[in-house]
C-alpha cells in the first residue's frame, strides 16, 4: 500500500494521542477550573497543598486552573452550584469532622458531594502544653485527670482541632471510666488564639500543628512563649516518610517520639488513637462522572512520574495519591471510625 503524506500525518497524530493519553481528552474539560479550597487564608496548609495539585494539574491537562481561599461554606455553596466541573474543590478532614460535630454549613460530603482522590497528608497535628508545665507527657495528662485535676484544653471547635481533644476524652473514659469530664474544652478560634490562651494562662494544653508551633519549642525554658510538644497524632507510617531532618530543630525521631506508639492515647484499650490531616478532592455529585475520571487519571500520572512528591516534601507535606474509588472506602472508614469516638463521648448515637 502506497503511504500518502496525508496517511503519514494521520498516522503521526493517532500515535502522539496515545503517548499523551491525559492531553488527549483535555478539550474535553472545561478550559478554566475554579479550585474552591475550604480555608480563607492563602498562607495555610489548604491553599499551600491545592496550590501545588493544582500547577501540577494544569500542566497536565492543559487548562487553567485557580485557587480560590473562600472557607468552607462558600466552597461548598460554589460546588454545589455548578454540575459543569467548571468549580471543584480541595478540604481535608473537616469536610466530615464538621457533619459529625453538627456544625452549621456541614452537609455529609458522601451524600450531598462526589468525593474524588487524595492528594497529600500534613503529619503536623499536635498538642502542646507550656514549657515549664508539670505535665511531661500525655500519660502525666492523663493521669491527673483521673485524679480529679481539671485539665483545660485550647481548641478550635468542630473540626480537625476537636478531634484529638475529643481522643484525649475518650482515652480518659476508657482508662478510668468518669475522667473523662476532667479534660474540658477552652473553645478559641485561630492557632494565634489558642497560642494566646496558653500564654494567658487559661489554657494547660493546646491544639498546634509543627509547622506553627515549632517555633516556640526551641525558645528557652524561661521565655513566656516557651512550649513543648506533648503528643503528634499522626500515624507513625506518615511520620517516617518526612524528611530526616523533620522541620527546624526537631528531627523526625523527635517527632516519632510524641506519636503512636511511644506516645500512646488509646482509642479502645487495645490499639492507640491516631489521626492524619488528609487532603482529598470533592466533586459536585451532578458533574458528569468522565470529568472526574479524567482528574482522577492526570492525578495518577502526576503521581508516577514522581516530580510533585518532591514539592509536597519540601513543604512538609507527605504524599497521599488514593484513586476515587480507594479514598472513598478510605476516608468512609475514617469517617466512620472518629464518629463512634464522638459518639461515645457525647451519648449521641
Amino acid at each position: 500500500m502506497k503511504l500518502t503524506r496525508r496517511t503519514l500525518l494521520a498516522a503521526v497524530s493517532a500515535t502522539a494521542l496515545l503517548a499523551q493519553p491525559v492531553t488527549a481528552f483535555a478539550q474535553d474539560l472545561p478550559r478554566n477550573i475554579r479550585m474552591v479550597i475550604g480555608s480563607t487564608s492563602t498562607g495555610g496548609d489548604t491553599y499551600q497543598n491545592s496550590a501545588i495539585v493544582a500547577e501540577a494539574l494544569s500542566e497536565k491537562l492543559g487548562v487553567n486552573i485557580k485557587v480560590d481561599a473562600v472557607g468552607s461554606s462558600e466552597g461548598f455553596k460554589a460546588l454545589s452550584r455548578d454540575k459543569r466541573g467548571t468549580t471543584i474543590m480541595i478540604f481535608h478532614d473537616q469536610a466530615y469532622l464538621g457533619n459529625l460535630y453538627g456544625r452549621q454549613g456541614y452537609d455529609d460530603p458522601f451524600e450531598n458531594y462526589a468525593v474524588g482522590p487524595t492528594v497529600a497528608i500534613n503529619p503536623g497535628n499536635a498538642y502542646l502544653v507550656p514549657a515549664n508545665s508539670p505535665y511531661q507527657s500525655m500519660e502525666d495528662i492523663l493521669k491527673a485527670a483521673e485524679a480529679g485535676t481539671k485539665v483545660r484544653v485550647a481548641i478550635q471547635p468542630g473540626g480537625v482541632s476537636e478531634i484529638g481533644f475529643s481522643a484525649m476524652k475518650n482515652a480518659a473514659k476508657v482508662r478510668a471510666p468518669g475522667s473523662e469530664e476532667n479534660i474540658v474544652a477552652v473553645n478559641t478560634g485561630s492557632q494565634s488564639d489558642k497560642n494566646q490562651a496558653m500564654w494567658d494562662g487559661l489554657a494547660d494544653v493546646i491544639n498546634g500543628s509543627i509547622q506553627a508551633n515549632e517555633q516556640f519549642t526551641q525558645l528557652s525554658a524561661d521565655d513566656q512563649k516557651a512550649m513543648r510538644f506533648v503528643w503528634i497524632t499522626a500515624r507513625p507510617a506518615t511520620l517516617g516518610q518526612a524528611p530526616e531532618a523533620g522541620m527546624g530543630g526537631t528531627t523526625r525521631d523527635d517527632m516519632l517520639a510524641y506519636a503512636s506508639p511511644q506516645t500512646s492515647v488509646t482509642l479502645d484499650g487495645t490499639e492507640d488513637f491516631t489521626f492524619d490531616k488528609e487532603f482529598f478532592m470533592l466533586f459536585n455529585k451532578d458533574m458528569d462522572p468522565a470529568i472526574a475520571e479524567k482528574i482522577d487519571t492526570a492525578l495518577s500520572e502526576i503521581f508516577a512520574e514522581g516530580a510533585i512528591q518532591e514539592r509536597q516534601k519540601a513543604s512538609f507535606f507527605i504524599p497521599n495519591y488514593l484513586s476515587i474509588k480507594d479514598a472513598n472506602e478510605h476516608l468512609l472508614k475514617k469517617r466512620n471510625t472518629y464518629g463512634k469516638v464522638i459518639a461515645d463521648i457525647t451519648g449521641e448515637s
